[in-house]
């Protein structure tokens, strides 16, 4: 017997997780402004909506998002990106009862990224055909140097069938987020594990290189063994050989 297809996304629901991001936060929330506008333009029976995850923000993020008046923002002191992504899916989500969570699509960002216009439309288009979960690519900005660049580009494959795990570029179906445990309150790699879950379980997942997200390429960021750490290891790297 040929499997039924999940029922058409109805709603997504974008969280995104911030920890003093006042000098970016303008361009993610501006992209994410324009991702929502082309989803709504293309896809008018999509509802979507963005919450923004203010974690110990001891700056101004608060006053950039109130420029924003269609952006929902939460607040909370757990200096743990794993937290404040659950956090951010349970506000978002709080009023959705199962068996309605089919219909239901999260998208995951970070405060320092920047989404193409279509990021949402692709991640729907996807959705629709069965998958529940869609792992895509990001790639640094020109804060990064080119020759750690040039390193970066070496070791990540930007293609259909990537291994790569980035929680600034991730959709899953949020029966399948729920079903499988939800992020968990790591401080890092909390994407990876939610992601590991999911495919463990049978879900149907794409790891694709057509849903793809600038990232600030900076080399000191807020969390120790993040992905500014990752990169700082790449510059540190050119230092050291030239």
């Amino acid at each position: 017997m040929t499997a039924r297809l999940p029922r058409p996304v109805t709603h997504v629901h974008v969280v995104v997780p911030a920890n003093d991001e006042e000098a970016l936060l303008p361009r993610a929330l501006g992209s994410l402004d324009d991702a929502v506008a082309e989803l709504h333009r293309s896809r008018p029976d999509v509802r979507a909506r963005v919450v923004l995850v203010l974690d110990a923000c001891v700056d101004r993020s608060r006053e950039v998002a109130a420029r924003h008046r269609d952006v929902t923002v939460v607040e909370v002191d757990r200096r743990c990106v794993g937290a404040a992504r659950a956090h951010g899916v349970a506000v978002a989500t709080a009023h959705v009862a199962e068996p309605d969570t089919g219909r239901h699509w999260l998208a995951g960002t970070d405060a320092d990224c920047a989404v193409p216009t279509d990021w949402l439309v692709r991640q729907v288009m996807l959705a629709d055909t069965g998958l529940d979960l869609v792992t895509g690519t990001v790639q640094p900005d020109d804060e990064l140097g080119p020759d750690a660049l040039a390193r970066w580009h070496a070791l990540h494959q930007l293609r259909d069938g990537h291994p790569h795990v980035h929680g600034a570029n991730l959709g899953v179906r949020l029966s399948t987020y729920r079903a499988t445990g939800g992020f968990e309150p790591l401080a890092v790699h909390e994407d990876v594990g939610l992601v590991e879950r999911v495919r463990a379980s049978g879900a149907s997942c794409l790891a694709t290189s057509s849903v793809h997200v600038r990232t600030s390429g900076r080399t000191r960021g807020r969390t120790p063994g993040g992905f500014a750490d990752y990169l700082g290891a790449l510059t540190a790297q050119g230092s050291l050989t030239g």
